[in-house]
């Protein structure tokens, strides 16, 4: 007799939230009736949803306070903007503080996004931010559980999300990367990644695979069932394990081992780490990059900026691309760290100062072993220097998982902040994409220096054109009508994220007095920092973001008023 099955997938995501939720529980805030859609769409041509694709439904799940935050793919893509992002936002920032208030409150997100809607670019980085830094908080507290159900899969900045989650469940259909195949080919050539490969794809980032790999916790059917079931079993744990975006040294020594001068295939990938997490693997590291003498040291205003900030005679180089150092600031003790070019890096997608798999796990090492060193004393200042013209685009990163790695980066920031480590982001070139949100998004404290080619973006305006269908043309001309989607530092300024925007500055050879301004402007934003409260509530509080993010502001008071 056969038994047919409840599709998940073919549920919309109101119909998936009623489905996770106890039966007659379910009870939708901040949907369709109050009327909260983007403003940003209409003016340039789009028709906008009343629930502008994200659904947040409070509720039970077997008998306790929960939430649910699903996501509608058959809307612009599941795409994040100013206020789906602020919903999914809002809504995790007020279980947190359910948690906070002793009621324990179980949050699922189900994942079915391309990542940032780009058509409001800006606006969906600083919400899948604030995405990430809510995640970190609150698993704190209660586990935090992803379901990627499938149809769109998990894209863009919201796989980076998907990576900080207490527990992730996936089903065959679904799928999970930073960066989708066709980006991939836009920005590295059908050689890199054939997008209109049906089996490469679902080798590299589907669901099987990515289990078989460990970026999954659990692989289940498309049954409403299983997938009920195995989030109750995640909530039933008295413990669970502590987040994969968190186990720096297993990674970071798994990666180490992997000689890239063999073809690697999914199969070959998924041998590796079952033998690794077995004890079987290679765990005495090979060199993680190749190493460089002075003379080989590509320029980058990252680079210059380290140097003229660091001057210390101790720099960490363990991984090239990674600069890392501790010097003195004033009174304080600082740890600066810099993604930066590396002409013989291994992953040769990554030798101009992209953030890959590498610079993920890295940084997340840096900043966590200040956190361990500190938490007993004071806590040091962690100045990141941001020069990032991307993530990389690859075939490797996206088999070895570059969204964990980028997530563990946002991890370990997010818990230094937390842990009471000023953390000041310093903008001196560019930040883009999920290369951003991995080193900077999560600071205190942002600042750039007011300079044309000081860049803030989602993508590259090539492949923007092409994800949206548009000429670089139309791309420039919506830029006169929506600040969020230009790349230059001044449009980014006016939605209020920046906590200084600093002038008079030569960005690209500074000399003393421009070296000395921003150490004075650094200091400033640290005492700042320690005297504020440690979570990213203060990027909606600022005269610009009262304005710039009017919508984000408005979705939190109505969650707030319909929580309960």
């Amino acid at each position: 007799m056969l038994f047919l099955k409840d599709s998940f997938v073919e549920l919309n995501a109101r119909n998936r939230a009623k489905a996770i939720l106890d039966q007659g529980t379910f009870r939708e805030i901040v949907g369709p009736f109050d009327g909260l859609e983007s403003p940003h769409l209409v003016p340039q041509g789009i028709v906008p949803q009343s629930d502008d694709g994200v659904i947040v439904a409070r509720g039970e799940i077997e008998g306790e306070p929960a939430v649910v935050i699903s996501i509608e793919g058959n809307f612009q893509g599941g795409g994040i903007g100013e206020v789906s992002g602020a919903k999914i936002a809002g809504a995790l920032e007020l279980a947190l503080r359910d948690q906070e208030n002793g009621i324990r409150t179980r949050p699922v997100i189900v994942f079915d996004t391309g990542g940032v809607r780009l058509q409001e670019a800006n606006y969906g980085l600083l919400a899948i931010a604030e995405i990430g830094a809510a995640i970190v908080a609150l698993r704190q507290y209660v586990p935090v559980v992803g379901v990627i159900p499938g149809k769109i899969g998990c894209f863009g900045g919201m796989s980076i999300a998907a990576g900080l989650c207490s527990s992730l469940i996936m089903t065959r259909e679904g799928r999970i990367g930073l960066n989708g195949p066709e980006v991939i080919e836009q920005e590295a050539g059908i050689e890199e990644f054939d997008s209109s490969d049906r089996r490469l794809i679902w080798n590299t980032i589907g669901g099987a695979q990515r289990f078989a790999a460990g970026f999954v916790d659990e692989l289940v059917d498309d049954d409403i069932s299983a997938i009920k079931e195995a989030i109750h079993r995640i909530f039933r744990k008295e413990t669970v394990g502590s987040p994969r975006s968190s186990q720096v040294d297993v990674y970071r020594s798994f990666f180490a081992s992997i000689d890239l001068s063999q073809p690697i295939t999914p199969n070959k990938f998924r041998e590796l780490w079952q033998q690794h997490i077995a004890g079987k693997g290679v765990h005495s590291p090979n060199s993680l990059q190749t190493g460089m003498n002075k003379d080989d040291e590509v320029e980058s205003r990252g680079r210059t900026w380290f140097y003229a900030l660091a001057h210390a005679l101790k720099i960490n180089k363990e991984v090239p691309s990674v600069l890392c150092a501790d010097a003195m600031l004033g009174k304080e003790e600082v740890r600066y760290i810099a993604v930066v070019p590396n002409r013989h890096h291994r992953f040769y997608r990554v030798r101009h100062g992209e953030v890959g798999i590498e610079e993920g796990w890295t940084i997340a090492k840096y900043v966590r072993e200040v956190i361990e060193a500190d938490q007993h004393g004071k806590k040091r200042a962690i100045v990141a220097i941001v020069d990032v013209p991307s993530q990389a685009y690859g075939y490797h990163e996206e088999l070895f998982g570059l969204h964990q790695a980028c997530a563990a980066a946002v991890d370990a920031y997010a818990t230094a902040r937390l842990a009471g480590h000023p953390v000041i982001a310093l903008i001196v070139g560019n930040a883009i994409s999920g290369a951003f949100l991995a080193h900077g998004l999560q600071a205190n404290c942002i600042l750039a220096l007011n300079d044309d080619h000081v860049n803030i973006h989602v993508m590259s305006k090539k492949s923007a054109a092409r994800i949206t269908r548009r000429t670089i043309e139309e791309l420039e001309e919506a830029t006169k009508k929506i600040p969020a989607m230009a790349y230059d530092v001044r449009s980014f300024a006016t939605l209020g994220a920046l906590h200084e925007l600093i002038d008079g500055v030569n960005a690209d050879i500074p000399q003393v007095q421009d070296i000395d301004k921003v150490c004075n402007r650094l200091i400033e934003a640290i005492q700042t920092a320690r005297s504020s409260p440690r979570d990213l509530r203060n990027r909606l509080a600022s005269k610009q973001a009262q304005k710039g993010r009017e919508a984000s502001i408005l979705v939190r008071k109505k969650l707030a008023e319909q929580w309960k």
